[in-house]
């Protein structure tokens, strides 16, 4: 008779274990997790041939994955092809319009002749990036605008892209694709 309650206690343990575990695989995820669960397309950036604009590249690109879900930049370790090509040069700032895809290529120009002017590094190098992300020049445009570029003036320090921004790159990159948007291939060049 012991034995046998044991075996319905044993039992019934079993069975309540089993439904704690079918009713938990079958909760729906808790809010927030269904972001997490989307596979975000990867691009790489290689700012090696950037030097003294490390930060403002560092801090551009963290805004731009805090901001978008869809997308997500890294920097590209040593060696490896990037998507995203960043270099310092004299000139004015440019960048080929995007959206760059897996795989594809487009170089950013950080041209320092802006910063003599007065223009901000981050907002320039975010604003750059928008750029291979597939956003155009949105100029003349309010500080409020990332793509209003230099339009915006030298006062403004925004680099962080609008919700009409974020909205079009997380097109571009739905379900991690780029959304059949074909890159223009041309170069924009951000004078004021």
């Amino acid at each position: 008779m012991q034995k046998s309650l044991w075996l319905k206690a044993a039992g019934a343990a079993a069975a309540l274990t089993f439904a704690a575990t079918t009713a938990a695989q079958a909760a729906p995820a808790p809010a927030g997790t269904a972001r997490a669960a989307a596979a975000a397309v990867t691009l790489r950036y290689d700012d090696s041939r950037a030097a003294g604009w490390e930060s403002a590249i560092a801090a551009g690109v963290a805004s731009w994955n805090r901001n978008v879900d869809n997308v997500q930049l890294v920097e590209a370790p040593a060696g490896t092809r990037a998507e995203i090509v960043i270099v310092a040069t004299t000139g004015w700032p440019q960048a080929y319009l995007g959206p760059v895809r897996p795989g594809g290529q487009v170089r950013v120009e950080l041209g320092s002749q802006a910063v003599a002017q007065g223009y901000n590094k981050t907002r320039i190098a975010a604003h750059e990036l928008g750029h291979s992300l597939g956003l155009p020049d949105t100029k003349p445009g309010p500080c409020s605008q990332l793509m209003s570029g230099s339009s915006a003036g030298t006062s403004c320090t925004n680099a962080v892209p609008n919700l009409t921004e974020q909205a079009r790159v997380e097109s571009f990159y739905a379900n991690g694709l780029t959304a059949g948007v074909t890159a223009a291939g041309r170069a924009v060049v951000d004078a004021p």
